[in-house]
């Protein structure tokens, strides 16, 4: 977290906050509850658990994001529910001030199976984790080193609802090409082993707080 102008690092097993912000709007409407693998001045990697608690976006009458058809799904009213990562673990990693996170996804039996390029705000810390807010494309990246974009219609459409300006727009094609070349030249984290990573067998899977929600320093001051 941030104290007096410098960073201190969590811990290996620490357990924090990894949240996302609504688009265009004040709340947090993603929540997930994960644990430190390395926090240091080059890189944060942290650990969503299978069966890890989470909160996550819903429209108002508890449909599925992704069963609304796109032309409507950012219109509708939504609220939160709390629900369960029961998939395989989540290995993410961040570099600080970078405008995308790295996601390591396995089929079970810990084959590995690809990494996700999240393009998103550069991450805020704060006492109880960190913060974002998606910027919807993102890239898939397999073993092969095969790469290729996803969520281009995501993209568009939340332009086209108000979600994010034509500026903003730029910035996150930008970020993507700049991606695409770390992809490219196959540099950090692809080229760093972590598809070899495996968590410690005796972590906890980690409590979503009940105020999971609340607004740190950084945002009300």
């Amino acid at each position: 977290m941030e104290a007096g102008g410098s960073t201190t690092y969590w811990a290996p097993g620490d357990r924090i906050l990894w949240r996302y912000r609504e688009n265009a709007g004040p709340r947090f409407h993603i929540a997930r509850p994960v644990t430190v693998v390395r926090d240091d001045e080059e890189l944060l990697a942290v650990w969503m658990a299978p069966g890890t608690q989470c909160v996550k976006p819903v429209l108002a009458d508890g449909t599925p994001l992704h069963a609304e058809p796109l032309e409507s799904r950012y219109t509708k009213p939504r609220t939160v529910q709390l629900d369960r990562w029961f998939g395989t673990g989540v290995l993410k990693l961040a570099r600080p001030g970078e405008p995308w996170s790295v996601w390591l996804f396995w089929d079970p039996g810990w084959r590995f199976k690809n990494w996700y390029v999240n393009l998103e705000e550069p991450l805020v810390r704060w006492a109880g984790g960190v913060d974002s807010e998606d910027h919807f494309l993102d890239i898939c990246v397999y073993p092969d080193r095969s790469w290729g974009w996803r969520d281009e219609d995501e993209f568009v459409q939340a332009q086209r609802d108000g979600l994010m300006d034509a500026r903003l727009a730029d910035r996150v094609r930008q970020a993507g090409r700049s991606a695409v070349e770390v992809i490219r030249t196959w540099g950090a984290p692809f080229s760093d082993g972590w598809q070899h990573w495996r968590p410690d067998p005796s972590w906890p899977v980690p409590q979503l707080p009940e105020d999971w929600d609340r607004i740190p320093a950084y945002a009300a001051s």
